[in-house]
């Protein structure tokens, strides 16, 4: 049974320093981390091999953007700990303007193993985000259902081996993440890069949602400057009420937009 989730955000990016950056893998809105943010990985990874043993994450579920598993690949060479791609855990991106196309979706975790060694490419995503995007409703609810399924999935694969895990993904993601875990919708959290939050099973807890409580919540202090470019829900740009939507990839429009669990509940 999983007794600890961490939770961090990935490093420094660098198209935030340097606006002629280009997409290892050819995606677009897939950028690399900056020098500093790699700076910021290597910390991370030196914080889980400076706890105890037992309390390290046995595995990495990571988001299959490029700049999350630069993130999660120092921990997992320093911990020789697998990294699982997760879509589940992918960006968020608000609805697409009609018209414009579909938003990116990363390749495969085979595809990404050409990039990154340490991927253990036998984990199959249990969700995929749709790629007309999301309002923030649907990002709770995709939250929702990633956290219910991936743990129930973890602990029905694996049994009792991996009792602690670590996500890497995206600050909107992070903060739903957590929001979902603990049961607490309207949580106030501000999510800096490379931060960590650990959420820790309740023993007399059942179920997944709300099983857990915050040990920390969006930790800078493993990091020697602290947590930087934080962010939170009320940055969100909001017209008329609604979230501002964004542009497609144009030529997308009629490309696949397998969407949603990819597993049943009842099936575990």
């Amino acid at each position: 049974m999983i007794e600890t989730i961490y939770i961090a955000r990935h490093g420094f990016r660098l198209n935030w320093i340097n606006t002629n950056w280009k997409s290892p893998t050819g995606l677009p809105r897939d950028p690399p981390l900056a020098a500093y943010g790699e700076a910021q990985a290597q910390e991370l990874a030196s914080y889980f091999l400076a706890i105890p043993e037992e309390k390290r994450p046995a595995i990495i579920l990571s988001s299959p953007y490029y700049r999350c598993l630069q993130t999660s690949r120092p921990t997992s060479q320093a911990l020789g700990v697998p990294i699982y791609v997760e879509h589940g855990l992918s960006e968020w991106y608000s609805p697409v303007a009609p018209g414009t196309g579909l938003h990116p979706r990363p390749s495969s975790a085979a595809v990404m193993q050409t990039y990154f060694s340490e991927i253990d490419p036998t984990w199959s995503s249990i969700w995929y985000p749709t790629r007309k995007g999301e309002d923030v409703e649907a990002l709770h609810e995709r939250a929702n259902g990633v956290s219910d399924l991936l743990v129930s999935e973890i602990e029905r694969r694996f049994g009792a081996k991996h009792k602690n895990i670590l996500l890497v993904s995206h600050a909107a993601t992070v903060i739903v993440m957590c929001r979902a875990l603990l049961a607490q919708p309207e949580l106030p959290l501000r999510v800096g890069c490379c931060s960590i939050s650990e959420l820790s099973r309740k023993s007399d807890a059942s179920g997944v949602l709300g099983a857990w409580e915050a040990k920390a919540l969006a930790s800078g202090s493993h990091l020697k400057e602290g947590a930087s470019r934080d962010w939170g829900m009320e940055d969100i740009q909001i017209a008329n009420g609604k979230v501002i939507s964004d542009q497609g990839v144009p030529g997308t429009q009629e490309e696949e937009d397998n969407c949603g669990p990819q597993i049943h509940r009842s099936s575990l």
